[in-house]
């Protein structure tokens, strides 16, 4: 019992990333080389970060082979687990780390954003603090430009600190040509198919706005990555105009039925 225990924590440690990463809820994390994880420049600070730092580093690096009792292990487990994030953190934003990213990126591995409108796009992992234990992972949408839980509890647990706030970000200058373009088409409440007034008159605001920041970002000769559908703009006008008569029609209706209850 005690040798196949022995033989049953090696191989526990020899592959300690593989278990990491192939373990449910891990699958937001790449794997970290393991040239980037020797090399100490890039581990500066972690060591006041971490509790048992040199033994979760030991660990994580497959070269821990000291007999500790469980609750120990158990304690540097877990530290290992955070110091790998952390480190995690660092990673994803360098030339190797994004590469590897940005394929679980395009085979969908983050999920896609639940918003009708955004047509199942791809979504990012992204934290909104750098400092761990403030809030949890949050997945962003590059097309509507907000933020989503996990939908699994598992992978609603993970740090936020672990993929940063800035990462989705310098994924999307490395590689320009995953950005997609961003829609103005938005939901249009409607009451027997006349759009209510008050959200209407709403999003006329909202696109006039929109459009003189447009206009501003051309002026300076930068692109807006919106969907080019101005060449829709007039059948649009047209059927606001359309639905601004019918509002008045329906309101006139119902103050002629007011009146001829009075």
């Amino acid at each position: 019992m005690d040798e196949f225990a022995s033989d049953t924590d090696s191989d526990y440690t020899s592959y300690w990333r593989d278990w990491f990463i192939s373990s449910r809820g891990n699958e937001y994390f790449c794997e970290i080389d393991e040239d980037y994880l020797t090399d100490r420049f890039n581990l500066t600070g972690l060591n006041t970060e971490v509790q048992y730092y040199q033994y979760a580093l030991d660990l994580v690096t497959d070269v821990f082979d000291m007999e500790v009792d469980d609750d120990m292990r158990e304690q540097i487990e877990k530290a290992a687990r955070h110091l790998y994030g952390l480190v995690h953190a660092r990673y994803i934003v360098t030339t190797r780390g994004l590469a590897k990213m940005m394929e679980k990126y395009k085979q969908g591995v983050f999920g896609k954003c639940p918003r009708v409108i955004c047509e199942s796009q791809h979504l990012l992992p992204m934290g909104q603090h750098d400092v761990p234990n403030c809030s949890n992972v949050k997945l962003y949408c590059a097309k509507c430009e907000d933020i989503y839980n996990p939908k699994s509890s598992r992978h609603n647990s993970i740090d936020g600190a672990y993929f940063g706030t800035s990462f989705h970000n310098i994924l999307f200058q490395v590689y320009p040509a995953l950005m997609p373009q961003k829609t103005q088409r938005r939901y249009e409440p409607r009451i027997y198919g006349f759009r209510v007034h008050a959200s209407a008159a709403l999003m006329r605001w909202q696109e006039e706005r929109r459009e003189e920041m447009k206009e501003r970002l051309r002026g300076r000769g930068m692109e807006t990555t919106f969907e080019r559908e101005d060449d829709g703009d007039e059948s649009v006008e047209s059927e606001e105009e359309e639905g601004e008569q019918e509002q008045e029609g329906i309101d006139d209706m119902f103050e002629g039925q007011m009146q001829a209850v009075q």
